[in-house]
């Protein structure tokens, strides 16, 4: 039987889902969309993954990768999918890919961002299960320092979950844009840290996001993070930031793998 190779991208809110991965009588977004696909295709459809995302971390650019039957075009099985699936997931965009694409060992990079309500309406219903509310004063000079120092290639054991990476791991990744910005649609005080590089690890953001806020809150010196940069452990790192506020953003891929634009 012919087949398409196609890619997925997703949106969804964190919130009610374990996270990324199926995990036995838990509620997943793999989960969600294989059991969403097995209710109308002829076999069952394996759903992979660009990264797994914590339980609660949102995704406005997640990307999965399935193979169909050829009866099932892009925009076809985008359109069923959206019929079907539960109100927090939707399929944003869908793409013909080149058979040898896989959303998680194909991208390139990933993009992701990390939201800090820094008013008192950040703990309204409306905003808290999008952000952290945090309300100590921030350093934005701190912060800005902070991200700088993380652009270009380091090794990130201090800012990772132990035994998460295989043992000959260097844990090396290339960080392409670290920044701090203020939210410019936000309903209230709100900043952002955006970062992109080639690889991530487990709980890398947040740890990176709960150091950097305790440096700006002068809860321990800035220079803290130099040292983290150059650690092989992650003793000495803050406690990551709640998952609230992360979402992911954008991954990307070479553009010889779409076959439609």
């Amino acid at each position: 039987m012919a087949e398409r190779t196609l890619q997925l991208v997703l949106q969804y809110d964190g919130t009610e889902f374990a996270g990324w991965q199926v995990q036995p009588g838990r509620r997943t977004v793999q989960g969600v969309l294989e059991s969403t696909m097995a209710s109308f295709a002829s076999s069952p459809v394996r759903v992979a993954g660009a990264g797994r995302t914590d339980a609660g971390v949102h995704a406005r650019g997640q990307v999965a990768s399935v193979t169909v039957p050829e009866h099932w075009t892009a925009e076809k099985l985008r359109r069923v999918l959206n019929e079907k699936l539960p109100h927090d997931l939707w399929v944003s965009a869908a793409f013909e890919m080149h058979p040898r694409f896989h959303a998680r060992f194909s991208a390139t990079a990933r993009r992701y961002s990390y939201t800090v309500g820094l008013d008192e309406g950040a703990a309204a219903p409306f905003r808290r299960r999008w952000m952290l509310h945090w309300t100590r004063p921030l350093d934005r000079a701190v912060l800005d320092w902070c991200a700088l120092q993380l652009m270009g290639t380091h090794t990130f054991r201090g800012f990772a979950v132990r035994g998460t990476a295989p043992a000959d791991d260097n844990h090396r990744c290339e960080v392409r844009l670290a920044r701090w910005r203020t939210a410019t649609a936000g309903l209230g005080d709100e900043l952002v840290f955006e970062v992109s590089a080639n690889r991530f690890l487990h709980h890398m953001v947040r740890f990176l996001v709960g150091t950097m806020l305790e440096a700006a809150s002068d809860r321990r010196p800035k220079e803290d993070l130099l040292s983290l940069l150059e650690a092989d452990r992650n003793d000495e790192v803050s406690p990551p930031a709640p998952a609230v506020g992360l979402c992911l953003e954008e991954v990307t891929y070479p553009a010889d793998l779409y076959l439609t634009p």
